[in-house]
């Protein structure tokens, strides 16, 4: 009986990965762009498999850029220092001192912490912020009271292509410089989106806490599937998608718009998300495309 389900279990792990080989075939030597964000970076179970999706995609030929977030131990890290965390209008309020903290957590731990994960896994990755080689130029977002917050200027995507070349996965944390040399903490879900664009990357995969974009916020059976550039736009209009996931949304319609062939909205908190979404007919989340005769 034992010997019965351990090949049943084997001839399940073999279909699973005979059914994968054409989206195996069809990302291989592709650019995808990943931001690593929410629950599937707090809960280490979570990360551990997130991990391991990205070696797997680059072991079998995808070129992976990965953005990361790191809310949550910033949090942590300003109410260490006691400074209290402040935010206006969802941004995340950052003085001088939140900014030195920011750069902290986000470049010398949870970037250098990443990198590390990926490279105990089997794969070879490098850490980068978008002061390095000015991968990423800043300027100031421009709402009144919320210190250096900034936007994505330009992308210098030169920088990555070496790397991407030589087999690297870049993990690129989200705090880039102004022209001056002023750091900004810029949201890693724009940032991400503006180097797909940069990259012409094939698809942009966001993490996130939601099954994807929902007709009803508090059903996740409303899950929509996919929708186009127009589609999306007209969400955002009625108010469909609101509070957090405008920006998400919006990061997905520009890098679209710029090229990106399919932008995806994932639940993180599922197990191997990554590869449910990028390898399998029906993924897990919202796809968002540029017209539906472009795809």
């Amino acid at each position: 009986m034992q010997s019965e389900f351990i090949q049943e279990a084997e001839a399940t792990r073999v279909r699973v990965l005979s059914e994968a080989l054409p989206y195996i075939q069809k990302f291989a030597g592709r650019t995808i762009v990943v931001k690593y964000g929410g629950a599937a970076m707090k809960d280490s179970q979570l990360k551990d498999k997130v991990v391991r999706d990205i070696v797997f995609l680059s072991c079998v030929g995808v070129r992976l850029v990965v953005v990361h977030g790191g809310g949550p131990e910033i949090n942590s890290w300003l109410t260490k220092l006691n400074i209290e965390p402040q935010f206006k209008d969802g941004l995340r309020v950052t003085d001088a001192d939140t900014m030195d903290v920011v750069e902290m957590v986000l470049v010398g731990r949870v970037n250098k912490e990443l990198v590390s994960l990926i490279n105990q896994a089997g794969a070879a990755a490098i850490g980068l912020c978008g002061k390095d080689g000015n991968l990423v130029t800043a300027r100031p977002e421009g709402k009144e009271g919320v210190g250096f917050v900034g936007e994505v200027s330009t992308v210098n995507p030169s920088v990555l292509g070496p790397l991407l070349d030589a087999g690297y996965i870049p993990i690129i944390s989200s705090v880039a410089a102004d022209e001056e040399g002023q750091a900004y903490n810029i949201n890693a879900d724009t940032v991400a989106g503006e180097i797909a664009a940069a990259l012409g990357a094939e698809k942009l995969v966001l993490l996130t806490d939601t099954p994807g974009i929902l007709e009803d916020f508090h059903d996740p059976s409303t899950l929509i599937e996919k929708v186009d550039i127009q589609g999306a736009r007209k969400l955002i209009s009625e108010g469909v998608v609101g509070g957090g996931m405008i920006p998400k949304v919006t990061c997905c319609v520009r890098s679209l718009a710029q090229g990106v062939r399919a932008a995806h909205i994932i639940d993180g908190r599922i197990p191997h998300a990554l590869l449910l979404e990028v390898l399998t007919d029906s993924g897990i989340g919202s796809m968002i495309i540029g017209s539906e005769s472009t795809w």
